[in-house]
């Protein structure tokens, strides 16, 4: 299994990224193993992950997490999809810059800000193509 997941860095800022192994991945944040974004944004704490079948699907939903505005972030992590739906709307893109990228590598309708039908749980972002 691969996880996707964002990080409250000690600065309030987020970070996302993606791993095959969660608890290791903390433990290593959490012992300053990580260079890059969080190196100097400890303490990290994991305040919403998601289980992807595979490290493509990871990969993907965290590019399109990385292009969210905080706010639309916050409304997934509560899943608020209304919100979520709403903040999608918006008539301009306005890519995060925490991680030095710029550029969208997936079209804004990559995921679907809908909760997975019979699943329960509201915190699944499935490709719009993806059957249940």
């Amino acid at each position: 299994m691969f996880w996707v997941y964002i990080l409250r860095c000690a600065d309030d800022s987020y970070y996302t990224g993606h791993t095959d192994n969660l608890e290791m991945r903390m433990a290593q944040y959490q012992s300053g193993e990580c260079d890059g974004y969080t190196a100097t944004r400890h303490p990290v704490e994991l305040i919403w992950s998601q289980e992807c079948v595979t490290r493509e699907e990871a990969l993907s939903a965290e590019m399109q997490i990385k292009g969210w505005s905080r706010k639309k972030k916050e409304a997934m992590m509560r899943g608020d999809w209304t919100e979520v739906s709403r903040l999608a709307q918006s008539k301009s893109v306005h890519p995060s810059t925490s991680s030095g990228r710029t550029d969208s590598p997936l079209p804004a309708d990559a995921f679907s800000p809908e909760p997975a039908e019979g699943s329960g749980r509201t915190d699944l972002l499935l490709p719009r193509d993806r059957e249940i």
